[in-house]
């Protein structure tokens, strides 16, 4: 059977190297994986009760639209329960959306850098992706956005990804640079914008402004929300999306019935109840954060202040390199040169423990990797 150009260039996701497969690989007992912007608290303790209590309700099929979930999510952040709609995590909300409103031959619209999610469900639906490049400080140029998408009318572009804060840089977009953005591409009926918000509860910056807060105010402003991050249950496969019910007609046409399983959806309930365990989460990033920036500054490797729970800095060195050197010590970050960056590694925070292990060993990588020329 013949398979599509898109299909047959199609370059997979590639997720952060597993704990296991390390220790197999360079025979090492013990591991710090800082690669994939888990959270090192493990779940919040009221889930793992609730996913315990639920284990013997296996045998039936769970509750196709998350009904009891929705509800939690309406009242605990504050939006209509007719505008949400659940995803098995948020990579698969990105892949229904450019499925429900592209054609083969669309466009999608995003910036250089952005999260690669993107690049994957698009070219897998024979959908373009058309970028436009990140500022110097890595923010994305949202004005810049704006002008392509007006230049360009024949490129069909029918959605445009904001990752706010991005993956793998760690920055956002905010203030009148969003507002003006929203003046401009707000309200048509020819474009949807998607707000990613993976990282939200990690933002220190007050010029931040939360499209969960304003989308209802924009008939074609949609938002993408994670459990894998603050919520500590990204093995549960569990995301959100709040949209205008136009949109969660077509969506929930599209998704499969059972999607999210049961125990995810009473994992999801317990982790919004849990307070304490949200802003246990929240310090230990912070102050992890606040660490990174301290020692990489001793060490004199750039880095770019991060709005998420991890941060991209600088080895001055060819990056795979470095990875391997870091492996070899038990430590697993993550290369970041399928996003355009040929030197640079990203470091998830983990517990402080974790953390200065981490720092020791790029120390002492730094002695034995050459720097590039």
């Amino acid at each position: 059977m013949k398979v599509s150009a898109e299909i047959l260039n199609l370059i997979p996701y590639k997720p952060g190297k597993p704990i296991a497969e390390t220790q197999r690989d360079y025979g090492l007992k013990e591991v710090i994986k800082l690669a994939s912007n888990e959270n090192p608290l493990g779940p919040s303790p009221k889930a793992i009760e609730a996913v315990k209590l639920f284990l013997m309700q296996q045998h039936r099929y769970p509750d196709s639209v998350g009904y009891e979930l929705v509800q939690k999510i309406s009242e605990v952040w504050r939006v209509p329960a007719s505008q949400v709609a659940l995803g098995n995590g948020s990579n698969e909300i990105i892949d229904l959306l450019i499925r429900i409103y592209c054609e083969p031959g669309d466009s999608i619209l995003t910036s250089e850098s952005a999260f690669i999610a993107y690049q994957v469900c698009a070219q897998a639906a024979r959908v373009r992706v058309r970028t436009v490049p990140l500022r110097s400080d890595l923010t994305m140029d949202l004005k810049a956005i704006a002008d392509y998408f007006f230049r360009n009318p024949t490129m069909n572009i029918r959605m445009i990804f904001i990752p706010n804060p991005n993956n793998p840089t760690g920055t956002l977009v905010g203030g009148e640079e969003l507002d003006e953005f929203l003046v401009r591409l707000g309200n048509r009926d020819d474009v949807l914008l998607v707000f990613d918000e993976a990282y939200t509860e990690f933002v220190r910056d007050k010029n931040f402004k939360e499209a969960a807060r304003f989308y209802k105010d924009y008939s074609n402003v949609l938002v993408l929300k994670t459990f894998s991050k603050v919520y500590g249950m990204a093995g549960l496969r569990l995301g959100a999306l709040l949209a205008p019910e136009y949109v969660l007609e077509y969506y929930n046409r599209v998704r499969n019935p059972f999607n999210i399983n049961d125990l995810a959806q009473v994992a999801g309930i317990s982790a919004l109840e849990d307070e304490e365990y949200i802003a246990n989460s929240q310090k230990t990033v912070w102050e992890g954060l606040d660490y990174f920036y301290k020692e990489l500054t001793r060490l004199k490797l750039p880095y770019y202040p991060s709005q998420a729970n991890f941060v991209l800095f600088d080895t001055k060195r060819n990056a795979e390199q470095a990875y391997v050197n870091l492996l070899k010590k038990g430590l697993i970050l993550r290369p970041v040169q399928n996003y355009g960056f040929k030197t640079f590694l990203r470091m998830t925070v983990g517990k402080m423990e974790e953390n200065k292990k981490a720092i020791i060993a790029i120390e002492k990588m730094l002695t034995e990797v050459s720097e590039v020329g």
